[in-house]
């Protein structure tokens, strides 16, 4: 049933989130309108647009709300491996969607503190943090090397 329903709610955004049922939607509203004289701007006349746009509405909100959560959680997992991957990344930082509002509010606020204390980055100084991290990283590489033992 989650497979199916997946899979329906998958096209379903495709093909809504598509110019072609914007037009659609124009033209049913155009017609809707150019229909107004026709029915005398009746009751009825209002009830079917109102009565189709709630429907329509009330049904895509679970769509939207799926397709949304799926890729929230693509998103989630692609960032957490990155995280995983850097070398010098704090691994704290992997399922941050589970943390309390609280613990989430001291976070923002710790960074907001390395922003003040460090400043924003600019292109100039993200230079000279690249030139800085590959000096170290060349200095490991070299101090990582054996030492030649003296033969006595």
């Amino acid at each position: 049933m989650n497979e199916l329903f997946r899979k329906f709610a998958h096209k379903t955004s495709v093909v809504v989130g598509s110019p072609w049922a914007f037009i659609t939607a124009v033209a049913i509203i155009v017609i809707w309108a150019v229909t107004g004289p026709i029915f005398g701007f009746s009751d009825t006349w209002q009830l079917v647009i109102n009565t189709g746009t709630t429907i329509v509405t009330f049904l895509m909100v679970f769509l939207i709300q799926n397709t949304q959560n799926r890729d929230a959680i693509a998103i989630h997992l692609k960032l957490d491996e990155l995280i995983r991957g850097v070398k010098n990344a704090r691994n704290s930082l992997v399922d941050l969607e589970d943390l309390s509002d609280e613990e989430l509010e001291q976070l923002q606020q710790e960074f907001q503190r390395l922003r003040e204390r460090y400043g924003t980055p600019s292109e100039d100084s993200l230079e000279e943090v690249e030139e800085t991290l590959e000096k170290r990283e060349s200095s490991r590489r070299t101090s990582k090397k054996p030492k030649k033992t003296q033969k006595q």
